[in-house]
């Protein structure tokens, strides 16, 4: 394999794995791709009243674990006074508050947030429990085996069976109206005709999303299979396939609250519903992911703070060498626009700039007087960051004199670079004429203008700062533009009397 071909080979490397990982990095934490992105958050608040008897005691709450349409984002306790602990295993998860003595009226709060799942929400791998055997009374059962039959003749595999015996419950004809007479617990009956049916069900306590409610109890809902997963089925609806409106908070077969040491017990909910950012959603949602590990969310806010910054320098590298190689615009020093889009992004750009022209005019002219004494280079070097030094100050003097602040931007230059800068441009003016000047100057501002647009653009901030590896493809981008031997922007207006002579 040749070297332009190893090279380009490199260059579709890069790429691949930059853009790989970043796809791969939003499918696994969800980050947005767009900065500003917000979703809705469910926050669910359980609250426990009891009168304790000044005994010791022990509340146990059942708690969801895995809920159908929804991811549980994080939870915590509200008990002062009271020990608090997760207790049970998966299926079983239980909220348990602990105290040696209490007495009278108390109050204990469990707070989790919620966050509904796009698409529809995956099948749960657990075991289906045999429908136990139902009796009926004797005015029952002659209503149940007609509805039960007739939902069978219209149906052909358990789903279907399920959805017909719920509608012929909910019709309202005179079997069901017969069951439903003698039966107040709806859902307890709806469970009951199933078993009859064949059809493994279990009873769950579900809530009703409404944004902002309060004192909101659980409903008893069942629950019926139909060979592959579970589904949620409402006394009043009938069968619900995505129930977005609704949290299953309890499937256990074990007690919902259970009140040791205390008496009249009651549960009860508030909730809200929140609009965060999605970028921080996903960073709590997926904080002990690989991807959290290797990405700098983890950093203190401070190095953050930092690498936010760093991690733009690749774009305005690109844009330099895109300028410089394509469009064939002169800089003075290589990479120096890039450290001047950098101080542009800590202010606005106009008093930038300004300070940026101002400091470089003086030193020139300070420059200019040096030449005079004949000092060896290293001595002018110096004496130039000792002058520019002198010009920051009294610049950031001046300017907060005057009530303005941006004047203190300077200081974020490199000393070390702004007295090259100046040098070069000094013996730049003596050798070929303040023409070369202005034009390496103008190029370098307007280079660094360009860098500044791009890494100030929230797109890009946001991109580069979640999504890194993304650099790889600037990378990629920047080694392509390095086998570009071709004419640039600038030089084509020397070719302009080619390409108007009149052919021959």
């Amino acid at each position: 394999m040749n070297q332009r071909a190893t090279l380009w080979f490199i260059v579709l490397l890069l790429t691949a794995v930059g853009l790989g990982t970043a796809v791969l990095r939003h499918t696994v934490t969800g980050l947005p791709w767009l900065p500003g992105e917000h979703r809705d958050l469910w926050l669910v608040e359980a609250r426990v009243d009891f009168v304790a008897l000044g005994e010791p005691v022990t509340v146990s709450l059942s708690i969801p674990d895995e809920i159908p349409g929804f991811t549980r984002i994080s939870e915590q306790a509200a008990s002062p006074g009271y020990g608090f602990a997760l207790t049970g295993d998966q299926g079983d998860r239980r909220a348990e508050w602990t105290r040696r003595e209490a007495l009278g009226r108390q109050s204990l709060y469990f707070t989790a947030s919620f966050l509904p799942e796009e698409g529809p929400a995956p099948g749960i791998e657990e075991s289906v429990p045999e429908p136990e055997p139902v009796f009926w009374g004797d005015a029952e059962v002659t209503a149940a085996t007609d509805l039960i039959a007739g939902a069978r003749s219209t149906s052909s595999d358990a789903r279907s069976l399920a959805r017909e015996i719920c509608n012929r419950f909910l019709a309202g004809g005179q079997n069901a109206a017969l069951l439903r007479a003698r039966n107040e617990d709806h859902a307890g009956l709806l469970d009951r005709l199933m078993r009859d049916a064949g059809l493994s069900t279990r009873e769950v306590m579900a809530l009703t999303l409404e944004d902002a409610r309060r004192r909101q109890v659980l409903s008893a809902l069942l629950e019926v299979h139909d060979g592959r997963r579970w589904l949620l089925v409402d006394p009043q609806r009938g069968i619900i396939e995505a129930p977005e409106d609704l949290l299953l908070w309890h499937r256990s077969e074990n007690a919902l609250l259970d009140v040791t040491g205390g008496r009249d017990s009651r549960l009860s909910f508030s909730m809200i519903r929140q609009s965060l950012p999605a970028e921080q959603i996903a960073t709590e949602q997926h904080g002990d992911s690989l991807f959290a590990t290797l990405g700098v969310h983890r950093l203190p806010i401070e190095e953050q703070s930092m690498f936010k910054l760093l991690l733009l320098l690749p774009l305005g590298a690109a844009a330099v060498v895109f300028f410089r190689v394509l469009i064939g615009l002169q800089t003075s020093g290589t990479f120096m626009p890039v450290l001047i889009a950098l101080v542009f992004l800590q202010t606005s750009l106009l008093p930038g700039l300004v300070s940026f022209v101002s400091v470089v005019i003086l030193g020139l002219l300070m420059r200019g007087y040096l030449s005079h004494l004949n000092l060896l280079l290293v001595s002018r070097i110096a004496a130039l960051i000792v002058l520019v030094i002198f010009i920051i100050s009294l610049l950031s003097i001046v300017g907060y004199q005057l009530g303005i602040s941006t004047g203190m931007v300077i200081t974020f230059f490199p000393m070390i670079i702004i007295a090259w800068t100046i040098e070069r441009l000094s013996i730049l003016w003596e050798e070929e004429g303040p023409r070369d000047v202005l034009m390496q100057g103008g190029g370098s501002m307007l280079v660094a203008i360009a860098a500044y647009l791009l890494m100030k653009a929230r797109l890009v901030q946001h991109l580069t700062f979640n999504f890194p590896e993304l650099n790889l493809v600037l990378l990629a981008l920047i080694l392509a533009m390095g086998q570009y031997t071709g004419y640039k922007l600038t030089e084509l207006h020397r070719f302009a009397a080619l390409r108007n002579r009149p052919e021959s």
